[in-house]
């Protein structure tokens, strides 16, 4: 994949994957936060093989369907949003991209209209 500035440095962690589930590229907070299980190494492995079950299972569904998840969790006292969704090129499916950042326990909600 082409380098792009913005999204080597951008602090929360992005990965991509190919619509088979290889990981593509990842930028560096997702490096940082994989660094125990290969960092960058994991480039051209399958996510799948990544992710025990039942979030296998979830995933496969996601990608054979081709459906954004999104939710939160907490851990090590952080919370984060997790945000997976598919990503297309020239209008065909070609994989899902994971953002995962983290967010205030407070965080404020505002309704507009």
């Amino acid at each position: 994949m082409p380098e792009h500035p913005w999204f080597k440095e951008l602090p929360l962690e992005i990965t991509i994957c190919d619509a088979d589930g290889i990981l593509l590229d990842m930028n560096d907070a997702a490096a940082e936060v994989f660094r125990e299980d290969g960092g960058r190494a994991l480039i051209g492995s399958n996510v799948l093989d990544c992710h025990p079950e039942p979030a296998r299972r979830k995933l496969e569904q996601m990608m054979k369907h081709r459906q954004k998840n999104v939710y939160t969790i907490e851990k090590n006292g952080r919370k984060k949003l997790i945000y997976q969704t598919p990503w297309y090129k020239d209008g065909q499916y070609a994989g899902f991209v994971e953002l995962s950042m983290d967010i205030p326990s407070d965080i404020p909600h505002f309704l507009r209209n």
